[in-house]
């Protein structure tokens, strides 16, 4: 078959797509003139702390729901089949561990930054190596997730690319800017919204018009795009049900439990119990975008079966096939593809502007307002403001280093196992294992990036020097749960990989993307606890309360208490306060040249906290409110948090 004749919007699609920017903008202009009109830090970067759980949910969902995931997923489950699916079955630790370890610990010590947490339970220069590698990592990603849609966009319609790029960018970058977090999170409600009626849309008038969902079906089981449960444990095969359903539980993990991203939405939400509540809610919302992704690509499948619209050279990358399949669905229904590059575009902005919101509180709250400690709020807030504008033009200029990377799902997945695996170990070094000391926190997060990038970037030459950048199709698997004994064992017998498996190095670098991040966090725990263990171990008394939990204490429950207490066992979670939106939780903030430890007294510490009361009226996090008293390495101090 020849070339088609590329495709092109129609003005009502132009008009959609339009519409979503204009939109997007109206919602951040309108919370940048209306409420507290964005005056203070609190208000700008923490929605001032006033978030309820739909919201919250809706945005952790939007924000790395991206246009990655709806490029990327439809386009996968066409190649390789359903086996993705299984990333489902991740969703669950992933969202249940953050609700119940990490939202208590980061909401209870109310922080800005989750790398405030570090500082408090290691001390400043940890807090920085984390600050530094988040920026590093979120500064790729935004570069991915701007440049992909609109090259697929461009390549498939003819939509200028760049003006695609900057009317993207820049949209984000005022919103965001102008709006602070409320803006970003009420505009990923509304993305959200135009996200899942983009995608039903497609599957809906696809599936008709290839014979109904049944004959979809029938189409992907005997074509062997519907996989089996293929349990292999070879950790080197790209997807089965243990890569996908416990290495993205780790994923997951970085993504849900110690991102700013989402830790930052957690903090904005008015109680502990609706941020807990947010995390449930994301649940099936995840799963719903899972089966909306997974479906599109059979109902691809049932359009065009193996000769696809790449082999047919009709598009360049396995990216772009998704437009292409819409364009080509939509061609005689005007305006229903300006609606789903609208979902697709919903997907980039509210990805970035999240992104841009986070990048400028670990860069506020971590990098300048420690150095400026008597900054005032409207010169914060002003600041605050001019970071997130320069994020957006960081981000811009990432957008043009992003062409240079393959598979956009695989390459977005890969960046945060690579970095974001090493930051997970970080966080559950400090919050599990009382005796990690800071040396080993440093030292394992450098040994951690130091695999991630070895790795990572073996792989890539190894996949380039090759010239096969992706598997073979598993076509043996079974269909759907049937015969899954058959299915399981002809793959561990090898039947399905003829090139024989790589060893040493090699093999290291055939390591399945989506393990990354479980072996990179788990790189850098092992290595900080040895170093720790031979720099000497934390004492009980050297932590700050409220940083660790108390896991292995619960796991040791059979041990005897001074055995426990040796071994920092028995740490407590910080209390709960009974008026969390009205009472904050007061933390003191550990000195860097000394241990800390506070009386656990809450009697005294309402009636300290109700005689400083006259220093101010305004009970925020922002204003001097005074701590309890802490003993620092014997002598007694008064200490105050910003």
């Amino acid at each position: 078959m020849g070339e088609v004749v590329q495709m092109h919007f129609t003005t009502v699609d132009y008009v959609i797509f339009a519409l979503l920017l204009v939109a997007s903008a109206g919602i951040g202009l309108f919370y940048a003139f209306s409420g507290g009109r964005q005056r203070t830090t609190q208000e700008f970067l923490m929605a001032d702390r006033s978030m309820s759980c739909l919201p919250v949910s809706l945005s952790l969902l939007a924000t790395f729901q991206s246009a990655v995931a709806i490029l990327g997923a439809p386009s996968e489950v066409y190649t390789f089949g359903t086996q993705y699916w299984f990333l489902g079955c991740s969703y669950f630790l992933g969202l249940l561990i953050p609700a119940h370890v990490f939202i208590p610990v980061f909401y209870r010590l109310r922080l800005a930054s989750a790398y405030e947490y570090l500082e408090l339970r290691f001390n400043k220069t940890v807090r920085i190596c984390g600050t530094v590698t988040f920026i590093f990592q979120m500064v790729i990603y935004m570069g991915v997730v701007l440049y992909a849609p609109a090259l697929a966009l461009n390549a498939v319609t003819g939509f200028d690319l760049w003006g695609a790029v900057l009317a993207m960018g820049l949209v984000c970058t005022l919103y965001t800017a102008l709006g602070g977090l409320k803006a970003v999170i009420w505009t990923d409600v509304f993305q959200t919204v135009v996200m899942f009626v983009g995608q039903l849309a497609v599957i809906i008038v696809g599936a008709s018009q290839a014979g109904g969902i049944a004959e979809v079906w029938r189409k992907a089981v005997n074509g062997s795009r519907v996989a089996g449960l293929d349990l292999n444990p070879d950790p080197l095969e790209r997807h089965t049900f243990w890569t996908l359903g416990v290495g993205g539980v780790f994923l997951m993990l970085a993504l849900y439990g110690v991102n700013q991203a989402q830790v930052q939405r957690y903090l904005s939400s008015r109680t502990e119990k609706e941020a807990i509540m947010s995390c449930y809610v994301v649940f099936p919302c995840q799963q719903i975008v899972l089966c909306l992704g997974c479906l599109m690509g059979l109902v691809m499948f049932a359009r065009y079966g193996e000769d696809s619209p790449l082999d047919k050279g009709y598009v360049k990358a396995k990216d772009q096939m998704v437009l292409y399949f819409v364009m080509d669905v939509f061609r005689d229904l005007p305006g229903l593809p300006g609606l789903f590059v609208a979902c697709l575009f919903s997907g980039a902005l509210s990805t970035i502007s999240s992104a841009f919101n986070s990048l400028a509180t670990v860069t506020m709250e971590d990098l300048i307002k420690p150095h400026f400690p008597n900054m005032t709020e409207a010169k914060a807030t002003l600041l605050s403001k001019g970071l997130a504008l320069a994020y957006g033009l960081v981000c811009l200029a990432m957008a043009y280093l992003a062409s240079l990377m393959g598979s956009v799902l695989q390459a977005a997945f890969s960046i945060f196992g690579m970095v974001g695996g090493p930051l997970l170990g970080l966080f559950c070094l400090g919050m599990f294992f009382p005796w990690a000391n800071s040396i080993g926190a440093v030292v394992g997060l450098i040994a951690g990036l130091a695999m991630a990038f070895w790795i990572g970037i073996g792989s890539f030459v190894m996949r380039i020097s090759s010239g096969s950048p992706v598997p073979a199709l598993n076509t043996t698997a079974a269909p759907w749960f049937e015969n899954m004994t058959t299915a399981a064992m002809t793959t561990l017998a090898g039947a399905t990989t003829p090139k024989p498996r790589p060893t040493g190095v090699e093999a290291l670098y055939s390591l399945s993307y989506m393990w990354y991040s479980a072996h990179n966090s788990t790189t850098v725990v092992v290595v900080g606890l040895i170093v720790s263990l031979l720099t000497g171990p934390m004492k009980e008394k050297e932590l700050t309360p409220g940083t660790v939990f108390p896991v292995l204490g619960t796991l040791l429950f059979f041990l005897p208490d001074h055995y426990r207490e040796k071994l920092c066992c028995i740490t407590p979670l910080a209390h709960k306060p009974k008026e969390i939106s009205s009472q904050p939780y007061q933390m003191a903030k550990k000195e860097s040249n000394g241990g800390t430890y506070c009386k656990e007294d809450t009697i005294t510490e309402e009636k300290e906290a109700e005689s400083d009361k006259a220093l101010t009226e305004d009970e925020d996090m922002e204003t001097r409110v005074a701590l309890p008293s802490c003993q620092v390495k014997g002598h007694t101090v008064q200490e105050t948090a910003l």
